[in-house]
């Protein structure tokens, strides 16, 4: 068995490490354009590692794809992958790029393959968050995401560039367009985070848990932010992040009814991100080997696993979903 990981960076490193870790694959084929940091990765994974740098071998020969590579490139590995008939899994999580891979769903159906978008952090393991909340309510009418921190320098801008940009909240049948640093509201995640104010950014989670519950009437999602990263939004990044980033978490929080009562439920998880994206999509690339996602097409994490089974899968990987309960303490 053997998986091609595309991109070396703090997610893609650490996807193939737990992936041979694990003995999930006998071999990973790790592609990246920076032969500095294969070098790194071949150094630390083993020989069971082939790496390959620019310029790369027409052929890629694996039983699967994660597509852990910069923003702008994603579309175009998850086409090649779906022409050459390999399921794919994308860690993307910029919302333009996001919604054009999802306009390749005709052509994932046509293939037979699944391909996973979204198989991260956030979005990710919010979506599978929100599947498992779901199970809890006899209707869910709002979904609201929270998420805090970014798994890499890749990740930190478009981090930084989604607070300049607006962001798209589903509400009443329709898509509402509103400016990206707005909307403050003050969101407790779980421990070490702690209370942050999150505003609204141009987030992919809305786009892909209307697509998988289409019925619930409000999506929206805010990032976490200060207010120094609100003003310098529009601007380049001019200082440059740590390597794999720093603490994370996120929250979903569902509101809805369970019988006649109106209810909310909060569930959320605190880890780097890059460890937690790496967790998300070793795992679900296991499930995907192993034939247990129940899409063969184009879908996010919430449609394509049962929420229960593979957050126990994320548990035995050290990531740990938690349930706010009372007032804020946590179980």
């Amino acid at each position: 068995m053997r998986v091609a990981v595309l991109g070396a960076g703090a997610v893609g490193a650490r996807v193939a490490r737990q992936l041979l870790s694990a003995d999930s694959v006998d071999q990973v084929v790790l592609r990246d354009p920076s032969a500095e940091r294969l070098a790194w990765a071949a150094r630390a994974l083993g020989d069971r590692v082939l790496t390959e740098d620019h310029p790369f071998p027409a052929l890629l020969e694996a039983d699967a794809v994660v597509v852990a590579s910069p923003r702008g490139t994603q579309l175009a590995a998850a086409e090649e992958a779906i022409s050459a008939g390999r399921p794919a899994i994308l860690v993307c999580d910029g919302l333009a790029e996001t919604v054009a891979i999802l306009k390749l769903d005709r052509m994932a159906q046509d293939a037979g393959v699944p391909v996973v978008v979204g198989a991260g952090f956030a979005p990710g393991l919010t979506c599978v968050l929100v599947a498992h909340g779901m199970a809890w309510f006899d209707e869910v009418e709002e979904v609201h995401v929270y998420k805090m921190g970014a798994g890499g320098p890749a990740c930190a801008l478009v981090h930084h560039r989604a607070l300049s940009r607006f962001s798209y909240d589903w509400r009443d049948g329709g898509w509402m367009r509103r400016p990206g640093g707005s909307g403050r509201e003050l969101c407790w995640f779980p421990e070490p985070v702690g209370p942050r104010d999150c505003y609204r950014a141009a987030l992919a989670d809305p786009v892909l848990l209307h697509h998988a519950f289409p019925e619930v009437d409000r999506i929206t999602s805010r990032m976490a932010a200060t207010r120094r990263d609100r003003l310098t939004a529009p601007m380049p990044m001019l200082t440059p992040t740590h390597a794999e980033g720093a603490a994370g978490a996120v929250r979903v929080e569902l509101r809805g009814l369970k019988g006649s009562a109106q209810e909310t439920l909060v569930l959320g998880a605190a880890e780097r991100p890059a460890v937690g994206a790496a967790a998300v999509a070793a795992t679900v690339t296991e499930w995907v080997l192993d034939g247990r996602v129940s899409v063969n097409g184009m879908a996010g994490m919430g449609e394509m696993v049962e929420p229960v089974g593979f957050l126990a899968d994320l548990a035995a990987r050290g990531l740990v979903a938690e349930i706010f309960e009372g007032d804020g303490a946590v179980a």
